[in-house]
């Protein structure tokens, strides 16, 4: 689902078309705007109203559950992603998506997931995979999410909801080798863009609007680039096996709202992606 967003939406669909087939794309554009068409030729475009934004969270939660379990009907797989997001994999451990979802028998995959970082001194981004531009990523318990699900089922705050008597042994799984990056911070120009953005919509009138988050979107990047740059830095074998060691395993099982999601833990490291990621995003 997508409100403008446009730079990192052109990378969402460019990435996930080469390796998924543009007719299998699903795009919700929260509101009408036919500039979404355009960078996403190919794809299903379906526009929902936007005439307020009161509970916008819940409603979008309620709204999206509703269509993936539409598409569970015809798909195996359905995977669900934010805009500024891509599913990635290791080439040395799956060729490609198909085959990662191919060697999975679980009812729901959760991504390893890592923010990717514009650092002082890099060339403005262009056109082209991000991951061959932006190589500075540090691994997030935050965005390590439940990303696809065999069946339909309820996401939540980055997890799934499951029924009671299954919170404790619904099968939380992280394949290694599978990863999400979020692309938020890899481009500073579309971050000053998108925070003028998410700033105007958090200051608007009704309840439910999105959080700080959004209304204090500015200070938040700037928080983000200075933890970002203070990291220790790791190479890349021992700051990956470190994440997935940490993320993999013990998952939160949240008996307030059922959920199973990976731990939100923040980790103090941060590597260079090899070049072989480098056609990916």
């Amino acid at each position: 689902m997508v409100y403008r967003d446009y730079w990192a939406l052109s990378r969402w669909y460019a990435h996930h078309a080469r390796f998924l087939g543009a007719e299998n794309l699903y795009v919700v554009a929260h509101g009408a705007d036919p500039k979404i068409a355009q960078i996403c030729p190919g794809a299903s475009v379906i526009t929902v109203p936007r005439e307020t934004l009161e509970g916008f969270d819940r409603v979008r939660a309620e709204m999206l559950d509703g269509f993936a379990a539409g598409l569970h009907k015809v798909y195996d797989w359905v995977i669900r992603l934010d805009a500024d997001e891509l599913l990635c994999v290791d080439p040395l451990v799956f060729p490609d998506l198909h085959a990662a979802f191919a060697a999975q028998d679980v009812p729901v995959v959760t991504a390893l997931g890592f923010d990717v970082a514009e650092m002082a001194g890099d060339a403005p981004i262009k056109d082209g995979p991000v991951l061959a531009q932006r190589r500075q990523i540090a691994f997030s318990g935050h965005y390590s999410k439940a990303v696809a699900a065999r069946r339909p089922i309820p996401f939540q705050l980055h997890g799934v909801r499951v029924a009671l008597k299954r919170l404790e042994s619904f099968p939380f799984h992280m394949p290694r080798g599978l990863f999400l990056a979020h692309l938020k911070y890899a481009n500073l120009a579309a971050v000053e863009e998108g925070n003028r953005v998410r700033m105007d919509i958090a200051s608007g009138e009704g309840t439910g609007l999105p959080g700080l988050g959004w209304k204090h979107a500015d200070e938040d990047a700037l928080k983000f680039y200075e933890t970002f740059g203070g990291k220790k830095v790791f190479d890349w074998e021992r700051s990956e096996q470190h994440a997935y060691d940490t993320l993999s395993v013990k998952p939160s099982r949240v008996e307030r709202f059922n959920l199973v999601k990976a731990r939100a833990l923040k980790l103090v490291h941060r590597t260079e992606l090899p070049a072989r990621f480098g056609d990916q995003g």
